[in-house]
């Protein structure tokens, strides 16, 4: 297939895209770069590529395509608190505007990239897709608004699909620092401490970037009866896990280290456990990843580069004050758009 993927320079997209065109499909990416300083060991790249705001695009730059892997967003709860409406606009708005284009476009399949955390405060039990949403969060929030408004667009020709990922985790090009199983195993390596701001007791679903990568490819190569305007968990039932758990893991792989909590850690108000058997029954997909082949994965790439304490939690690999950096520099405006034109706006790169 023609594949057009939003997001492809970010976390989880430099990773993804590989992935598509080792499989046989033919991908071009769109991105306004905003993470271009943020890469970690090698950025493979190598797709052409359309540099421009997913705010900006028209039915033009959709033409040709048979579907399109929408994972441009912004990408997580600290950085939608930053500026909510801003976060209603990209990841909700735009994202609608985005769907309603490519059906007008002709593209027959719209993979969202949506997020377990539309299920927020959800509590200790197993949940499924069938689960109401809680969002306690801006970024929860316009996860739910875009998959409701998305589905109006669904018909005989235009097939929309949601894939929920769990909290992702592993190396890439894009590494980020300020995801929970990254974070504790960073911490870890570089200080001999896993550091909780929790109190540890929340659940959370993790799953690796390249399991999300290859649930995705799933969805794309589906016959159009089991995944038209369905929504899929993304991950592995068993790979659920109290906060505090995720840490024994990190301390019994990363000899010396130990357990800190932050003062005056308590309870998260994000706690969901779900279950990703849906996507197996459904689609024949299972997750390969587990909790503690992450952390070794990420251990290795931390002893390849010696990561200090100062990169992870610094401006380059957490979303959030990368962006500030970016607004305080003068080189973003208030809107998220570079103020000198170079990488947004309507500035079109096509590029081998």
């Amino acid at each position: 297939m023609r594949v057009l993927v939003t997001g492809h320079a970010g976390y989880i997209g430099s990773v993804m895209t590989p992935i598509l065109v080792r499989a046989g499909h033919e991908v071009t990416g769109l991105d306004t770069h905003l993470y271009d300083t943020c890469t970690f060991g090698t950025d493979k790249g190598g797709v052409p590529e359309i540099v421009k705001d997913i705010r900006d695009v028209e039915a033009a730059d959709l033409a040709g395509f048979d579907a399109v892997i929408h994972l441009a967003a912004l990408s997580n709860d600290p950085l939608g608190d930053l500026n909510p409406q801003l976060t209603y606009e990209i990841n909700h708005r735009a994202s609608v505007r985005l769907g309603r284009l490519a059906k007008e476009a002709g593209v027959k399949r719209f993979l969202m990239s949506s997020s377990c955390s539309t299920y927020g405060a959800s509590g200790d039990g197993l949940i499924d897709e069938s689960a109401e949403f809680r969002p306690v969060t801006p970024y929860g929030e316009s996860k739910v608004w875009a998959e409701r408004d998305l589905a109006e667009l669904a018909d005989e020709d235009f097939s929309p699909v949601y894939l929920r990922s769990s909290t992702a985790y592993g190396v890439s090009p894009r590494l980020r620092f300020d995801l929970v199983l990254n974070n504790l195993t960073a911490w870890a390596y570089t200080t001999g401490r896993v550091y909780l701001k929790s109190d540890g007791t929340p659940w959370r679903p993790i799953v690796h970037i390249e399991d999300i990568s290859r649930a995705f490819l799933a969805a794309l190569e589906a016959p159009r009866e089991l995944v038209h305007n369905e929504a899929f968990n993304v991950g592995s039932s068993a790979e659920n896990y109290q906060i505090h758990e995720l840490a024994d893991i990190v301390v019994r792989l990363t000899p010396g280290a130990h357990v800190d909590y932050a003062p005056g850690a308590g309870p998260d108000k994000r706690c969901y456990r779900v279950s990703c058997d849906k996507l197996e029954r459904q689609l024949g997909y299972s997750a390969r990843w587990t909790a503690e082949a992450g952390v070794r994965e990420l251990l290795g790439a931390f002893r390849r580069t010696q990561v200090s304490p100062e990169e992870f939690e610094g401006t380059r690999f957490k979303r959030v004050a990368h962006i500030k950096k970016l607004l305080a520099s003068g080189t973003l405006d208030a809107s998220l758009r570079w103020t000198n034109g170079v990488n947004g706006g309507d500035r079109v790169r096509i590029a081998n």
